[in-house]
């Protein structure tokens, strides 16, 4: 096994730093979000994609939470920062998110559907729609629920799909720990493998198969909640916007 060679050599472990406000929706239903991300190339250093985005929600049960965001995404080639984004993206986006409790086990269903609007640095602006399914399983530690003074793990799948082909375009596979500090800060670190599929070809006799190219990152995520100091604290599962 050592002794094949790689057709995607190896690359080094980047970061992902996540800052998010959140407004749970409680008694009235209606909550938000706004929240802050950028990741670099290599750990700590080589800072080349940032993200801005925000949105409103709406519990149509403590179960069943519809969302509507948007945001901003700017990748930039870290060695020239000055030059400006290589590209940036805005994004809209309708998400449905289902909550399941069983015994200790905590799983969250996520179906968002995308519209993205580009704009490259050569000056094209192509439009492009995505699909994403993410299942999200939580296990408290030291209790039976996730609740202040709480460690958790936290662990997830997501796929996104292309409606135009090929289907299959990227796979998101996360595993953290989390504390969540109070009712107010949840704090979570962990590991993320996003893994990006080109499609197989086959032109003028030539097949090529598909390839995958996939990075580790190491994932720091801080959360802030806001809420009325004498509202009724439910539990609220601890899952990132992104």
């Amino acid at each position: 096994a050592f002794a094949q060679t790689s057709l995607t050599p190896a690359t080094p472990w980047g970061t992902w730093f996540i800052g998010t406000v959140q407004v749970p929706g409680g008694e009235r239903r209606w909550g938000g979000f706004a929240e802050v991300q950028a990741r670099s190339n290599a750990l700590f250093r080589q800072i080349f994609y940032n993200e801005l985005k925000g949105g409103i929600s709406y519990d149509l049960d403590k179960n069943f939470t519809l969302t509507l965001a948007g945001g901003r995404y700017a990748t930039y080639d870290f060695r020239d920062l000055s030059a400006g984004p290589l590209n940036t993206e805005g994004r809209l986006w309708q998400q449905l998110v289902i909550n399941q409790f069983l015994a200790r086990l905590r799983f969250e269903h996520r179906y968002r559907v995308e519209q993205r609007w580009f704009t490259f640095r050569d000056g094209t602006h192509p439009f492009r729609n995505r699909i994403r399914y993410r299942l999200n399983a939580f296990l408290p530690l030291n209790g039976k629920s996730i609740a202040p003074g709480t460690a958790f793990l936290s662990v997830f799948d997501e796929i996104f799909l292309n409606p135009k082909g090929p289907v299959f375009e990227r796979n998101r596979l996360y595993a953290g720990v989390g504390y969540q500090a109070s009712a107010r800060w949840v704090l979570q670190a962990g590991w993320v493998n996003q893994t990006n599929y080109n499609p197989a070809k086959f032109e003028q006799g030539v097949f090529t198969p598909q390839l995958a190219s996939g990075k580790n990152n190491l994932v720091m995520t801080v959360t802030y909640r806001l809420s009325p100091r004498k509202a009724v604290q439910r539990e609220n599962l601890p899952s990132q916007p992104d």
